[in-house]
Formats: C-alpha cells, sequence, structure tokens
C-alpha cells in the first residue's frame, strides 16, 4: 500500500518559530508543519481512499517534549512564536479563516493515565465531551454510539471507567478527545509499559483513529524509536547542538525529520518485520542518542 501515489495537500498544524524560555532557553525556533496527505487512487469500490496523518514526536528524557506538547496543544503560551490550525473556520471572531491560534481545546490531549471521572458512566463522560461542541443531545448521543461501535465498546456505555481494561479506558479517553477537538490528537507516550501485543494493538488503534478522516492528525509524542517509526508516516526529532567540547546548548529544535511514506516505510500492516524497517529503526536509535 505505501507505494500508492499520493500528494500533500493543505497545511492542517503549523508550529511556527516557537521558543520557549525561563531560567533558561527550553526550546529554540521550533518549525514544523503537518500537512493533508491526499491518496491519488481510490478503493475496489469507487470510493475515495482515506488516509489521516501520524506524526512521530521523538526525542530523549528532559529535552523539552512535554513543553512542546503543551504548547501544541494550547495548554501552554510560548515565550515568541505561534501554533496555528489551518484552514479553521471555528467561528471565534478573532478566526482568520485560513489559519487560527492555537487555544486550550482545539487540539485534544490523551494523557498516559487515560484521565476520566470514575464516578460516572462511559455514557456520562462522553457526553460531557460532545456537549462542548454539540448543543443537541441526541445528535450528540448518536456521534458517540458511532464512536464506540467504531471501537468495539457499544456494550460499555453504561459501564464505570473502573470496571474497564486499561486499552478500553485508553479508547474511551480517545474517543472523549476526538467528540470535543474533531481533528487533532496529541498522545504522551502511549506504548509506555506495554508488551508487543498491546502495542501492536495500540498502533493499529492510532491508525484508526487517523484513518476516520482525511484531516485527522495524530500526534504521537514518545522516547520508543521503533513504536513511534512503526505507527507514524512522518517523524519529527527533538534535539540541541553541540559546543566544540561536545557539551550540549541550551535550546531544543526539530533537527530533522522524516518522510516515511516516500522511504516505504509506511502503510504497511506487517512493516515491523522488513529488514529496511529495522535497519531504519537502527539509524534513528544512533542518532537519537546524540540530541
Amino acid at each position: 500500500m505505501a507505494s500508492m501515489e499520493y500528494h500533500l495537500g493543505q497545511a492542517l498544524l503549523t508550529i511556527d518559530d516557537v521558543s520557549l524560555k525561563y531560567d533558561r532557553q527550553i526550546l529554540k525556533h521550533v518549525n514544523a508543519q503537518v500537512q493533508d496527505i491526499v491518496v491519488d487512487r481510490v478503493d475496489e469500490n469507487g470510493k475515495h481512499i482515506v488516509k489521516g496523518q501520524v506524526v512521530g514526536f521523538l526525542g530523549p528524557s528532559g529535552i523539552g517534549k512535554t513543553q512542546l506538547f503543551r504548547i501544541v496543544s494550547g495548554l501552554n503560551k510560548p515565550t515568541s512564536g505561534h501554533v496555528y490550525i489551518n484552514n479553521c473556520h471555528c467561528g471565534r471572531p478573532d478566526c482568520g479563516k485560513d489559519k487560527c491560534e492555537v487555544r486550550a481545546g482545539d487540539v485534544g490531549v490523551v494523557a498516559q493515565s487515560y484521565p476520566l471521572f470514575y464516578h460516572r458512566t462511559v455514557k456520562s463522560n462522553l457526553m460531557i465531551a460532545a456537549m462542548q461542541t454539540e448543543k443537541d443531545s441526541k445528535v450528540a448521543m448518536d456521534k458517540i454510539m458511532g464512536y464506540l461501535t467504531e471501537f468495539g465498546l457499544a456494550d460499555k456505555l453504561l459501564s464505570y471507567p473502573g470496571s474497564l481494561s486499561g486499552g478500553q479506558r485508553q479508547r474511551i479517553a480517545i474517543i472523549q478527545q476526538i467528540l470535543c477537538s474533531a481533528h487533532y490528537i496529541l498522545m504522551d507516550e502511549p506504548f509506555s509499559g506495554l508488551d508487543p501485543i498491546n502495542l501492536e494493538k495500540v498502533a493499529s488503534l492510532i491508525q484508526q483513529v487517523a484513518n476516520m478522516d482525511d484531516l485527522n492528525t495524530v500526534i504521537v509524542v514518545t522516547h520508543d524509536v521503533t513504536a513511534a517509526c512503526a505507527v507514524a508516516d512522518h517523524i519529527w526529532m527533538l534535539g540541541r547542538d553541540h559546543d566544540a567540547a561536545g557539551a550540549t546548548i541550551d535550546g531544543s529544535y526539530i533537527v530533522k525529520s522524516y518522510n516515511l511514506i516516500d522511504l516505504d516505510l509506511a502503510w504497511h500492516p506487517d512493516i515491523i518485520t522488513s529488514p529496511n524497517f529495522m535497519t531504519f529503526v537502527g539509524q534513528v536509535k544512533r542518532e537519537f542518542k546524540s540530541l
């Protein structure tokens, strides 16, 4: 499937010259853009093939991933620079239509702990999210049931989070964020502590979420190189410069990016078993050590 032709369409999310400084420089001149991936082919039923975007955002601990994560999600403001959602049409008075500066709630955030209200049912948790963007409760409920059915959780509507497995809670947390923030989702270390079987399930889930709509964009923030490369179509690597003695210089930025589609390392179901994939992962891991 990776060999099919595609082109990059409109810009969806833009990180424009973002810097962050507290008592020292954390981020400096971070620039990146997510573009719509448009597949130039139809399926056997004559329907346009839907491909959302999955970006693997890599960096070692302490390099500023969390800070950039919070800025992209609109939870924190940078010292300088901006993050824009392009082609927004959100209806806010200051929306520029072509691009709108991100605010908290525009981008869904799925934290490692999958935070849900444990005293509320799945239905209640999701209704709170859905009613943020949909005022008609019947329409909101229809959306909820559609997503629960899509993710194999329709029978959990009246369950409480405490009775669900970790994987089920993760799926509910993802649905929650889809309901209240449309096309953009940030996931913080979604592969943490998973065995190989469950890692494969989570990777499949992320791609399923992305491919529900052409405009869907999932940014996976992780230090797990193999998992990120297995699930993503693009990789961003956050790193720092070094002085003549090899010491790191404060201020991280995206030092390298990879288009895995062009490398024929995306959209293959069993890509993790490919020798070319393992060679690429080895290369990224070596580069990772120098970040």
